[in-house]
């Protein structure tokens, strides 16, 4: 439990110490010398240390006092600050609101948002760390995120709710010379055959899952030769004649020259982008930027 009275009588201690007299101390307070004097005496027994040597010059600090002055000051400073915080987190208007974004919603959805934020909200630190969709649910719960963009689907663990952002057409990254390249669709059982490069599943359990269902829709499954960590590299890996690879459509801006990118018939959708948050960590700024985030949910999808 907070003891709220030590915490006056240290603040007062600061204030007499500054003043080097009781009487200076407590017209700066706006309040009597005596109540001033009592509660310096009760914070003495508390500590079971003399803190101040008085006489008719003034009021000076024991060299007790002058040692723990310092621990005294900047204890004051912090709940001072606790203090504003408290205040602006109530009205939900600074603090620091901590992302965790995968490659893709960094460039394609926080740019938008963090705008909006700061500008509802122009003293809140906003922080943002690149993150795997498959951690996404653990930082969460831990914590370590207030909010995070990933590619994430349905139940994704206890206490997560999550708001779907941005979805695409599934497509098909070809080399240039591929045998389907010159074709302007592909269905997904031609490509039975191909090796493919995937990234692992633990980076994006869901959309790995989503993928691999359509393909044994199609009637087989993915002879997977390439693991790696993200879209980009998929198509990387592509360019070097390493296989085909399965990815949003959306990417064909990001693809080199030596490949092709074409969509899959069929219009098979992929979330690419979801919001997600920890239900029991709800404050008043998040709920605003998830009001925000519900607005443009329709524009984005």
């Amino acid at each position: 439990m907070i003891n709220f009275r030590l915490m006056r009588q240290l603040w007062l201690f600061c204030v007499v110490a500054e003043h080097e007299h009781f009487g200076k101390a407590a017209r700066a307070l706006g309040m009597s010398q005596p109540p001033l004097t009592e509660q310096i005496k009760i914070l003495e027994q508390a500590l079971k240390v003399k803190l101040f040597e008085r006489s008719r010059q003034g009021t000076r600090l024991t060299p007790q006092g002058r040692a723990v002055l310092p621990a005294v000051q900047k204890f004051a400073e912090q709940m001072q600050q606790l203090e504003g915080a408290v205040q602006q987190a109530l009205a939900g208007h600074s603090g620091t609101l901590t992302i965790g974004a995968i490659t893709q919603a960094l460039t394609d959805v926080l740019p938008d948002l963090i705008r909006e934020v700061k500008q509802q909200h122009p003293h809140l630190t906003v922080a943002v760390k690149e993150i795997d969709s498959a951690e996404a649910v653990s930082l969460l719960q831990s914590g370590s995120i207030d909010l995070a963009f990933a590619r994430l689907e349905g139940e994704v663990g206890s206490g997560i709710a999550t708001l779907p952002l941005m979805q695409d057409q599934l497509a098909v990254a070809l080399p240039e010379h591929h045998r389907l390249a010159d074709q302007n669709q592909v269905e997904l059982a031609d490509l039975a055959d191909e090796e493919f490069v995937m990234f692992a599943r633990q980076i994006s359990p869901s959309s790995f899952d989503t993928i691999i269902a359509a393909c044994r829709q199609a009637g087989f499954s993915p002879r997977i030769v390439h693991e790696v960590r993200s879209a980009v590299s998929q198509l990387a890996f592509v360019s070097c004649g390493q296989g085909a690879a399965l990815v949003p459509l959306s990417l064909h801006r990001l693809a080199p020259a030596n490949i092709r990118l074409l969509p899959l018939e069929g219009n098979i959708r992929i979330t690419t982008a979801a919001a997600a948050w920890n239900l029991g960590r709800l404050d008043v700024l998040l709920e605003q930027v998830l009001s925000y985030l519900q607005r443009r949910a329709s524009s984005l999808v």
